[in-house]
């Protein structure tokens, strides 16, 4: 969470042209990887302008664009995800076990998107992927845990807790829905969530998974 901000702080201190310049230097470009092309012969969709180089050799993006947003909406919807379900998966693996596995689910959503799109030239980035992959991992771990979560009802708001196989299964139901609409890379979601549910056990301290009846 801390990298992730304090990058998003530093993109925006460069104002607005140069954190369009820094996204674009900083983001997975599909069709770049599935070609092996460099992004300054890649048109920028809806310009005339071509995509700047890499901030590192291209194939490299798909780290860098993990901890890259492009708004404060966007940086604060995930972390917000990672803040409520990080922390218990974390717990059950420890903190370098936590750290690989939240990278590696992250690379392989990456992948999975590009696989999807190999011909796309728009760029991606956000830490989705990966906080997919942490939202696999808490639903194998905790289904029956409650998670706390507010109902607006009209102008009421009510507190009520919701097991987390049923806030889970409908946040993946959401991304098979939105697939082909508004710009998202909703496999890449998909493919982090199946990735992190495959992967979680072979990262547990103890070598296999435990339900817990809880509310958080």
């Amino acid at each position: 969470m801390v990298i992730n901000v304090g990058i998003f702080i530093f993109q925006v201190a460069l104002g607005p042209l140069g954190e369009q310049f820094f996204i674009f230097k900083t983001s997975v470009v599909p069709l770049e990887l599935t070609h092996f092309v460099e992004r300054n012969t890649i048109q920028i969709p809806g310009t005339s302008l071509a995509y700047p180089d890499a901030l590192v050799p291209f194939p490299l993006t798909i780290l860098t664009a993990m901890f890259v947003h492009g708004g404060f909406m966007h940086l604060g919807g995930n972390l917000l995800y990672l803040w409520i379900f990080g922390n218990s998966v974390e717990g059950a693996m420890g903190s370098i076990r936590f750290l690989l596995f939240y990278i590696i689910t992250g690379l392989g959503a990456t992948l999975v998107h590009i696989i999807s799109e190999p011909e796309s030239p728009i760029p991606m980035i956000g830490a989705s992927g990966a906080i997919a992959g942490v939202l696999g991992a808490y639903f194998v771990l905790y289904p029956r845990t409650y998670i706390k979560t507010f109902i607006l009802l009209f102008i009421f708001i009510q507190i009520i807790h919701i097991p987390a196989i049923i806030i889970l299964g409908f946040w993946f139901l959401r991304q098979f829905l939105g697939i082909g609409s508004d710009g998202v890379a909703w496999y890449a979601h998909i493919g982090g969530f199946l990735i992190g549910m495959l992967m979680v056990q072979k990262f547990l301290k103890t070598g296999k998974a435990k339900f817990i009846n809880t509310k958080e």
